[in-house]
């Protein structure tokens, strides 16, 4: 497996995916600085130009969700997804998805000053649903799905500590409780050295 990379993008959270599954995989590391994330080369591999992308084989897989869930579906010794005939499926792809459908669209346009005219006609809705949402997600202990950490906790969490890290949003005490959690884990602190410097210095 080849996994493109940059620190400074979205795959740092599949970077930690992929650390917390310990499998071997090819690290590709695509430099923002040459702009080589718009080169023919690696537009083949994502017409988009953005990162993350897994190639397995001949398996093109973009988008953050999307690999995670992959991986996990992937490696499923490595517990990192509920079973395929659980009931706790529904709740999982509800956290996978759940983060870059509505959060992260909702939040990219409160952080530019933008509000979308007709909030009930978008995927996102308003702020205030949002963080409603979110909170009732979080959970009071342990993880998403319970004792179990997955795939969903790196995704819906990884994106909750990716908004407070860029003050995207102020978290209430249960959020930063479960985002402390995920921050003690050894494959972030292993893949998000850069977040935990910037929170340690406030």
């Amino acid at each position: 497996m080849k996994h493109y990379y940059n620190p400074m993008s979205r795959a740092i959270t599949t970077d930690w995916m992929l650390k917390e599954l310990k499998v071997e995989h090819e690290r590709v590391f695509i430099d923002f600085t040459t702009k080589e994330n718009h080169q023919a080369e690696y537009k083949n591999i994502n017409p988009m130009g953005k990162l993350p992308a897994l190639m397995d084989g001949d398996t093109v897989v973009t988008e953050v969700s999307a690999i995670c869930a992959y991986l996990a579906d992937k490696f499923p010794e490595k517990k990192l997804a509920p079973a395929i005939d659980s009931t706790d499926r529904g709740a999982y792809y509800r956290y996978l998805f759940f983060a870059g459908n509505t959060i992260e669209p909702m939040f990219s346009l409160s952080v530019c000053g933008l509000v979308h005219p007709e909030p009930t006609t978008a995927g996102w809705g308003d702020m205030p649903s949002v963080l409603e949402t979110i909170e009732s997600m979080t959970p009071e202990a342990g993880w998403a799905l319970g004792e179990q950490f997955t795939a969903a906790d790196v995704v819906f969490g990884g994106l909750l500590d990716f908004s407070m890290v860029f003050k995207w949003m102020e978290p209430s005490p249960k959020v930063a409780a479960y985002v402390d959690r995920i921050r003690q884990r050894p494959a972030y602190r292993e893949t998000h050295s850069a977040f935990l410097e910037m929170t340690e210095k406030g």
